[in-house]
């Protein structure tokens, strides 16, 4: 008996192990390609405003079934704080100022869940901004080309939620608005 009990163990952690390794086989490591688009979008009382940047590092774990997404997991996204550029100096230096850059100097997203709504997701996540962590939902969408997932979205946000002071130009006079929109169009290829 103790025979028979012991053959059933050892083939349930045959089984477990197995079953694990084809999880983990499934999962591929994948970096973000060179050259991210994105942007930052706001108002002010003199004009719209943008900024960009193609500086940003990234890793993310995807499995693939049938052409199609089937996870992402393990995302995260770092940008250089002052990689963003309006192409305005004044502009970028109060910008800089705003988001406290000299001891800031990054601007992250890690994901936590991303959920298939139709033909899109929504991605949840935390956003560290000017040294402030927010938890954040918003609509993005994933295509597959080859063994390349581009991730395009937008997510809304008040400056004042991470503790941002909207900048002012011209002693006050041009003011920025609370509200912005991060923007981003993102490729992510498998890691080499």
């Amino acid at each position: 008996m103790k025979t028979n009990s012991f053959s059933i163990l050892k083939i349930t952690m045959l089984a477990a192990l197995v079953f694990l390794n084809l999880t983990a086989y499934g999962q591929t490591n994948y970096t973000l390609s060179s050259n991210p688009e994105l942007k930052v979008t706001g108002t002010s009382t003199l004009h719209d405003w943008d900024m960009k940047s193609s500086t940003a590092t990234g890793k993310a774990q995807i499995s693939l079934e049938n052409g199609k997404i089937d996870k992402i997991t393990n995302v995260s996204i770092t940008m250089p704080a002052e990689s963003i550029k309006s192409g305005k100096g004044g502009m970028d230096k109060n910008a800089y100022a705003a988001l406290n850059t000299k001891n800031h100097k990054e601007v992250k997203f890690n994901l936590k869940e991303l959920v298939a709504k139709g033909s899109s997701y929504e991605a949840s996540g935390d956003f560290i901004i000017a040294g402030v962590t927010k938890s954040a939902k918003f609509p993005v969408t994933a295509t597959v080309s080859g063994d390349k997932i581009t991730v395009k979205g937008k997510h809304d946000f008040k400056l004042t939620d991470y503790s941002i002071d909207p900048p002012t130009a011209l002693m006050g006079t041009v003011k920025t608005g609370d509200e912005v929109s991060i923007h981003f169009n993102v490729t992510f290829q498998p890691t080499k």
